[in-house]
């Protein structure tokens, strides 16, 4: 969210950078500056009132003193109470709309992001590695999934319908090991802590990130007596609301957190979309990384989660590209953010397989984290960041395409070797 003084003291800048988002600002402020005017009023009408009421009152107890009668002057305090609960009635409602309008607001993109209108105006920062080369035709991972018997959407549809997986022993194997794999880097050589998440959060929560209210239809909504929960889209969400309503400790910045959870998503909006194959699902698995930190460290810290997402790449041999989002394709909540999108030749294409944004204080203000700078009695809030690291089955892509053989075969590249047990995928026997 964004603070409401910068927003009332710099509209001409937010209304800008709402239209560099593609936004047309008067649909996303809509009345705010009426609603902030007419709140503001209120409130001095309320706060004058009582200065009224409060001259009365010292003029009643002086009258009543001297024993003169005080009842007009009382009959008139009276109304000016109803007078204050109206006009004070007023700024609360007012208030809640004013709330409303900064809850459908869009984090403002960092002067950094590239300006563009569509994802064609993203730029690419940097390559690493080479797509592989092949004296056959590569086949998309459906296809060799089936294949090898070790991916099975038929029976998932069966399950559950469209966009789930079933794996089947080295094709399960390929998933567990990745999460790790994954784990064990980021732990050991990146400096994060792992957190084990519940899955189920509640509303306070998803409105923390920025999930809710804007984007429900995302979601799914689990009733849960006379409140209701929801399936995590991402790590993200209940790792970042860990520190929900906290102050945290100055000297432990930055917090580095890394998490292994299901995901899910109803995909709204999706429809035809990536409908072959396992890239758009409605649950799926993900390592997030996390960091809370100060202010001015926040951008620098953005370049060293991406390199920690990137290393996995690099450690698996799989050809990527980094590319920042243009200001039209940011998320909601974000700043700015980096794509790393990994090759996949089976598709002949580049596909997102981590997104890694810094957030500024915009969820620290939803979620309420604080930190208090060293020497300072006032708190601050917190910046947050976050990115996959990675996702699971995107990985699983990459790895079954990148490395298949011409027998249709998968070889399991060699830093997952000890976490896999074995070399090679290899047609399973039913």
């Amino acid at each position: 969210m964004l603070d409401l003084n910068f927003v009332r003291n710099n509209l001409p800048l937010v209304e800008r950078k709402l239209r560099d988002r593609g936004l047309d600002p008067a649909e996303v402020l809509k009345d705010f500056h009426q609603v902030d005017q007419q709140r503001r009023q209120a409130i001095t009408d309320a706060e004058t009132i009582k200065a009224r009421r409060n001259r009365a009152s010292e003029e009643i107890a002086k009258l009543k003193k001297s024993g003169q009668d005080a009842g007009a002057l009382m009959a008139e305090t009276k109304e000016l109470r109803e007078q204050i609960q109206e006009r004070e009635k007023v700024a609360a409602d007012l208030e809640t709309r004013l709330q409303q309008i900064l809850a459908g607001l869009p984090n403002l993109p960092n002067e950094t992001v590239p300006v563009g209108k569509t994802a064609e105006d993203n730029v690419e920062i940097r390559r690493w590695g080479a797509p592989p080369k092949f004296d056959f035709a590569a086949k998309p991972h459906w296809e060799l999934g089936e294949q090898l018997g070790v991916l099975d959407l038929e029976r998932a549809a069966k399950l559950s319908g469209a966009r789930f997986a079933v794996y089947w022993d080295l094709g399960a194997r390929l998933e567990r090991a990745l999460a790790n794999f994954m784990l064990d880097v980021h732990t050991r050589e990146h400096g994060y802590t792992e957190v084990l998440p519940p899955y189920l959060v509640n509303s306070d929560s998803m409105y923390g990130t920025g999930q809710l209210p804007k984007f429900a239809s995302d979601s799914f909504r689990v009733p849960h007596g006379e409140k209701e929960l929801w399936l995590i889209p991402t790590s993200e969400v209940p790792v970042t609301n860990l520190y929900r309503d906290e102050v945290l400790d100055a000297s432990q910045l930055p917090v580095s957190l890394t998490a292994y959870t299901s995901c899910f998503r109803s995909e709204a909006g999706s429809y035809g979309k990536d409908v072959r194959g396992i890239i758009r699902q409605h649950q799926f698995q993900k390592v997030e990384l996390v960091k809370f930190c100060r202010p001015e460290d926040s951008y620098q810290l953005l370049e060293k989660l991406t390199r920690d997402a990137e290393q996995i790449l690099q450690k698996l041999g799989l050809h990527y590209r980094v590319v920042a989002l243009c200001t039209a394709d940011l998320g909601f909540s974000s700043a700015k953010t980096y794509d790393i999108e990994v090759w996949l030749p089976g598709q002949q294409l580049f596909r997102e397989i981590s997104s890694c944004s810094n957030f500024e204080a915009f969820q620290a203000r939803r979620a309420n984290i604080r930190y208090r700078p060293e020497g300072k009695n006032k708190t601050e809030f917190v910046h947050t960041l976050n990115g996959s690291g990675l996702a699971i089955g995107r990985t699983w892509v990459a790895i079954v395409e990148n490395y298949q053989q011409p027998d249709s075969s998968v070889v399991i590249p060699e830093a997952l070797r000890p976490y896999m047990g074995a070399e090679r995928i290899t047609a399973r026997k039913l």
